[in-house]
């Protein structure tokens, strides 16, 4: 296999990953970065799929355009633009395993620790914690969606306790995410990472972007709303489990 095979298998898997989270599957998307970092500079790997997420979130918010809440947006968004400028600013000076391993611990940690209390289909109620905190998380969510394009974590983190019904929630995740995405790209314009060569790249995969995340929206209305909350869980744990060996092995 030549290297251009490699790329484009490991561009395709990326994509189509990306696609599902988008499509409702939170959490996922995560790998998208580690999946293209096999064949591509890590900035360049960014680069090359940055307008691919802001296709596929203009997909997932068209199919979920009636279903979002406008207080956790109206909380997290400004903490996600103030987390996207510290990340502009700081990343250089924090290794994005650091940032990913720690990121993969908290996620596995939360993901356990849900599944255990929601164990048995238990009826959990919503959590009430305050505005604050969802800010802070969006800065978290911010800072690390803007070095590795992995915000999704800390996201979940506050709003999933909320217990919204399940296409609220995949329609308020992808206004959230398609309005952080959109706040990244001054940043990638100034390091001067949308060249030609990048976004050939990217337009080669606009298909596979699509398709991916209209699948991925026709998969979640299939899942029984009951299940969803803990296939959100599982999927969380599993990430958390590869960032850390991602971190851990580089």
């Amino acid at each position: 296999m030549t290297p251009d095979y490699v790329y484009l298998a490991c561009a395709f898997v990326a994509v189509a990953i990306s696609g599902l989270a988008k499509g409702g599957f939170a959490g996922v998307g995560a790998l998208a970065m580690p999946i293209m970092a096999l064949a591509v500079d890590p900035v360049r790997g960014a680069a090359i799929l940055l307008p691919i997420l802001i296709l596929q979130d203009a997909v997932s918010v068209w199919a979920f355009r009636k279903s979002w809440d406008g207080h956790i947006l109206r909380v997290m968004l400004p903490g996600m633009a103030v987390g996207v400028a510290l990340g502009y600013l700081f990343a250089a000076q924090v290794p994005e395993t650091t940032v990913l391993g720690a990121l993969g611990a908290i996620s596995m940690l939360f993901g356990l620790q849900r599944l255990w209390v929601e164990r048995g289909g238990a009826i959990v109620l919503p959590s009430t914690s305050p505005d604050w905190v969802g800010t802070l998380f969006g800065v978290a969510s911010g800072f690390t969606s803007q070095i590795a394009h992995a915000g999704s974590p800390p996201f979940q983190m506050w709003v999933l306790p909320k217990r919204l019904p399940r296409d609220r929630l995949v329609g308020t995740t992808a206004v959230a995410f398609a309005t952080m995405n959109w706040m990244k790209v001054p940043a990638y314009a100034a390091l001067g990472q949308f060249t030609r060569a990048n976004l050939t790249a990217t337009a080669m995969l606009v298909p596979v972007a699509v398709v991916a995340t209209l699948g991925g929206v026709a998969l979640v209305r299939r899942v029984d709303a009951a299940r969803f909350y803990t296939l959100i869980y599982v999927l969380m744990v599993l990430l958390g489990i590869k960032l850390m060996a991602d971190a851990l092995l580089a």
